[in-house]
């Protein structure tokens, strides 16, 4: 039997009409959750993808400010800007826009940002919090694998998972977050020798390299959860994941489309993290 589907906008749209009830309920007190997107440069992805973001905000009953900058601003006036925001109480989130032009340092400036305002969960002090197990904010595209994961209603406790990547902003946390739900986990990456040996053994596979068909049904063991994070063309230009889907469907019991899977899942989790944040103030 062909596997289930799990629907990432169906899933966004569930989620993000609970984020907006929050918000009415915040706003009410006074207090509309506000998140701050700052742009440089002209990358037309980011532009985007800022734009996506923005249009989210408004959906959900957010403030949202738009800083676009030239790709020549000076790092040191970047930092002044954020500054600015981390002192601004209407703003409760603050995100930059990645990439970055290459004079600027993006470690510096992520660690610039208040951790009590880092709702992309990519600074240090978030991501220790995420290891230690404490209150932070979860970096949004593995928060929302997790999200997908929970909608099959597949208790993790026990099972064992597979990670295939190792980035600060996906594998590593994905990796965390599956520890954190009491799952046996595996990290794979592009030095693992017999990739399908780790596979086959698996109960979850989160699939984040990039690459496409980096899974192929073989690899998979039957009744598995896959969680295809990639964001691939293939031969003739269309979207497609890591994971090679038409075959790991027919072995799989639940798998995430591309796209209409994890992507949708990415800005409402940033959504969340920004109500979140407001919360707690």
């Amino acid at each position: 039997m062909p596997a289930q589907l799990i629907d990432g906008i169906a899933l966004s749209q569930k989620l993000r009409g609970e984020i907006a009830a929050r918000a009415a309920a915040l706003s009410a007190k006074g207090k509309q959750p506000g998140l701050a997107v700052i742009l440089v440069g002209e990358d037309p992805a980011s532009q985007v993808y800022v734009r996506n973001k923005v249009k989210a905000c408004g959906d959900v009953g957010f403030h949202s400010v738009l800083e676009k900058y030239e790709a020549d601003l000076a790092e040191a006036d970047l930092l002044a800007r954020i500054d600015a925001l981390n002192n601004d109480p209407a703003i409760h989130g603050i995100l930059v826009q990645m990439p970055l032009p290459k004079h600027i340092n993006p470690h510096k400036v992520i660690e610039a940002i208040s951790t009590s305002k880092d709702v992309d969960g990519y600074s240090v002090l978030s991501a220790g919090e995420l290891m230690t197990g404490l209150a932070g904010f979860r970096p949004c595209t593995p928060y929302g694998c997790m999200k997908l994961i929970e909608s099959t209603g597949v208790d993790l406790r026990g099972k064992h998972a597979v990670v295939i990547g190792r980035s600060n902003t996906v594998g590593k946390p994905m990796a965390l977050l599956l520890l954190q739900a009491n799952a046996t986990v595996t990290i794979c990456h592009s030095a693992t020798p017999d990739l399908g040996l780790h596979t086959r053994q698996a109960d979850v596979v989160v699939a984040a390299v990039g690459r496409r068909n980096t899974l192929t049904a073989d690899m998979v063991k039957p009744g598995a959860i896959v969680i295809d994070v990639g964001m691939n063309r293939d031969d003739a230009g269309k979207l497609c994941g890591d994971v090679d889907f038409a075959n790991v469907k027919e072995v799989a019991a639940h798998i995430t489309p591309v796209p209409g899977g994890v992507g949708p899942m990415t800005i409402t989790m940033l959504l969340m993290n920004t109500v979140e944040a407001a919360e707690r103030i």
